[in-house]
């Protein structure tokens, strides 16, 4: 029997408890099945039968009269204020996923140039591959020459300190630029299609790496830059998340434009969108040039607080919950 998942509320300091989406099942397949029949657990992480699996949850009109627009909204508390279409239009689990949201209102961005902000609504863990970090947490959640594949990377972030955004089926889904800077490699992964659920996590070793994703290194010692160095996002599918569509806008969501190697992108503009599903994001900066916010590190060690990723890796692991384009660090200049 898993144990609870909390997390903290940043706004509030407030200790939640998670109800994770589907987790009995997520746990089986992770537990049982894995064991017991890994073929059939190859076949249920593969893309195909991802696809199959949101489109059966999100798409099939059989599934939305069964069970109502979207099981997953029932426990959630949504703010369908901040819905940019009107709600009757959203009227499949789909659309709901896919919303967009007025964020220049709702989600205001600090005015600091050297701010780094989220790029998601999400859950979020801190942590340091350098040996020497208070944060050090190498190899819990990804490898880092699996995760980037690409050996230039694997050197530039080789002590790199690193924040992880979980993104829950409930959550808005469109990624954010977190920094401002030149696009100097963009490239696609290919890969599994493992669940997010924490569950899921701490029984897959480094879970980010094996996954199907999408890798953009933003060079941010740039003019117009954040001067945080190099960063990585890595975009990661999951589970009833088919692909990442490139989608960055300037203007609100107007004229969306694929990312390429050499565009500008300006911090806590619209990026992508994943298509349904829980999914997540991984920044990776440069060691030395970026200070995380102490509530953030703080809120991890939180005592009294019940975490499958404490209980998993004997280390006080506990996620706050982050708003799209809300800072997270602040960046240092080269030493």
């Amino acid at each position: 029997m898993m144990k609870p998942h909390q997390y903290v509320e940043r706004d509030t300091c407030d200790l939640h408890t998670e109800r994770l989406y589907r987790d009995r099942v997520i746990c089986f397949i992770y537990s049982k099945l894995r064991e017991d029949a890994p073929f059939l657990f190859r076949l249920l992480t593969s893309r195909r039968a991802s696809s199959l699996i949101a489109f059966l949850n999100y798409d099939f009109f059989l599934s939305r009269r069964v069970s109502g627009v979207a099981p997953f909204l029932r426990p959630s508390a949504l703010d369908r204020s901040e819905w940019l279409d009107p709600p009757e239009t959203l009227d499949t689990p789909k659309k709901i996923f896919e919303r967009k949201i007025p964020y220049w209102q709702c989600r205001p961005m600090p005015d600091r140039e050297e701010s780094i902000v989220s790029p998601a609504d999400a859950r979020m863990l801190v942590g340091s591959l350098g040996k020497g970090s208070a944060l050090f947490l190498k190899g819990k959640f990804f490898d880092l020459p699996d995760l980037v594949d690409r050996p230039a990377w694997v050197e530039a972030f080789r002590r790199a300190d690193f924040a992880a955004f979980r993104l829950t089926p409930d959550k808005y889904h469109y990624n954010h630029t977190p920094v401002s800077g030149r696009v100097v490699d963009f490239y696609e992964i290919p890969g599994a299609y493992h669940s997010c659920n924490p569950g899921a996590i701490v029984t897959l070793v480094t879970p980010y790496s094996k996954n199907a994703r999408v890798v953009t290194v933003i060079d941010s010692d740039v003019p117009g830059g954040t001067g945080v160095g190099l960063v990585a996002m890595i975009e990661v599918v999951a589970l009833m998340i088919g692909k990442v569509r490139q989608r960055y806008s300037v203007d609100e969501y107007k004229e969306p434009k694929p990312v390429e190697i050499g565009m500008f992108l300006e911090k806590g503009c619209p990026k992508s969108l994943y298509e349904p599903g829980s999914s997540t994001d991984v920044l990776l900066f440069q060691p030395g040039r970026i200070r995380f916010d102490d509530q953030l590190v703080l809120n991890m060690r939180r005592p009294l607080a019940s975490s499958r990723f404490t209980e998993a890796f004997e280390k006080p692991l506990l996620e706050t919950e982050v708003k799209v384009r809300s800072q997270i660090g602040v960046a240092l200049p080269w030493a």
